[in-house]
């Protein structure tokens, strides 16, 4: 970052991980190697002392009831959505220590960083991307204005194809977990995430 030669910027995007849950939750046989993944990174990136729920053992938070009974390995209909919720358990973790960094960082650093919330850019696409592009130091070409548009304004609501990229009305996106997750996930997920959430105004 304090490279003179490379005059980097980092934009860091969030989403609400009630959200993230459910379009994980839609992709969780395409998601179980890089859940696996994640998990594994856990030990290697977390320092010691790092901020954590005290009444909540790792990787149980985001289980449905009875999926695991008596310390068993979890039944093989369950194994995708035990690895996605411990998964997002640790994505939240690396969150809340990226968001403290970011609040106590220096004025060279917070020059060259910025966070967006897909929320706000799904709501305001026109106004963020004048902003992302000002941060970068670049110019805001028409056609990009319109072509943020028109992936954000779409007919379509969703798709059940993973990592289809086309254009759909996002704002419903926002809150299709609302219908889907049920009130325990949501619940669960708060309490795996709630301080990032917190930091967020989630």
């Amino acid at each position: 970052l304090r490279e003179p030669g490379l005059n980097l910027r980092v934009v860091q995007l969030f989403r609400d991980p009630r959200a993230v849950h459910n379009s994980r939750l839609k992709a969780r046989q395409a998601l179980l190697r890089e859940s696996i993944q994640v998990l594994r990174s856990r030990h290697r990136a977390e320092p010691r002392g790092s901020p954590r729920h005290p009444q909540h053992p790792p990787q149980q938070l985001l289980l449905p009831p009875g999926l695991l009974g008596g310390g068993r390995a979890p039944q093989p209909q369950h194994r995708a959505e035990f690895f996605l919720g411990g998964a997002l358990e640790v994505i939240c973790q690396a969150w809340l220590r990226d968001l403290l960094l970011a609040r106590r960082a220096p004025a060279w650093l917070r020059r060259r960083y910025t966070q967006l919330r897909y929320e706000d850019l799904v709501r305001e696409p026109r106004a963020q991307l004048r902003r992302l592009l000002r941060f970068a130091g670049l110019p805001v070409p028409p056609a990009l204005e319109t072509f943020v548009l028109n992936m954000t304004r779409g007919a379509a609501y969703s798709s059940d194809r993973p990592f289809l990229i086309s254009a759909r009305d996002a704002r419903e996106a926002i809150h299709a977990w609302r219908e889907r997750l049920s009130r325990q996930q949501v619940r669960q997920v708060e309490a795996a995430c709630g301080e990032a959430m917190s930091l967020l105004a989630y």
